[in-house]
């Protein structure tokens, strides 16, 4: 099975955690760094970490608040290491999902179910270097009506976000 394949099986049952009541042996909360957070899912299948974050801002200003996150995602028994997933509360439509950071500019290649990958590793070992020396992030997507939002994500908390994720996998 491929790993895109993989992930698109796997990722539904994190985020089911997200949105119904679950058991405090589903997902946990492994730590709180500044605006991001650590978390574990323990599965059948294995662990999965992950370092999380909402946007600290979010445009076109709205009163119904997108329930939008980015995302660094560890799964040792798929061999996945560095994933990085972004949802803006929506389903994207198919122009270009991309990351800013100051100058450094980083595309989403794959989307599906109201998320976006990253499917070049390298491309994602960059981008997160990138977010371990920057202070904020912007995510940049379209929706099905066309209208583009962009959520700005702090970066203050996430290199420790990541740490401790990355170690709670290994």
């Amino acid at each position: 099975m491929s790993i895109i394949k993989k992930i698109l099986l796997i990722l539904p049952i994190i985020f089911i955690g997200f949105y119904s009541p679950v058991t405090a042996n589903e997902v946990k909360k492994i730590g709180k760094y500044k605006d991001w957070e650590s978390m574990v899912v323990i599965e059948d299948t294995g662990k999965v970490c992950f370092a999380q974050s909402s946007p600290i801002l979010q445009s076109p200003k709205s009163n119904n608040k997108r329930d939008a996150k980015l995302f660094i995602s560890f799964r040792p028994t798929d061999k996945i290491i560095d994933e990085v997933s972004v949802t803006a509360g929506y389903e994207f439509n198919s122009n270009t999902v991309s990351a800013q950071s100051g100058k450094n500019k980083f595309k989403f290649d794959i989307k599906e179910q109201g998320f976006a990958w990253i499917a070049d590793n390298k491309i994602e070992f960059r981008m997160i270097k990138r977010m371990k020396k920057g202070s904020r992030i912007m995510i940049t997507g379209y929706n099905q009506k066309g209208s583009q939002t962009i959520d700005h994500y702090s970066l203050l908390g996430f290199t420790k976000a990541y740490n401790s994720s990355k170690k709670a996998c290994s």
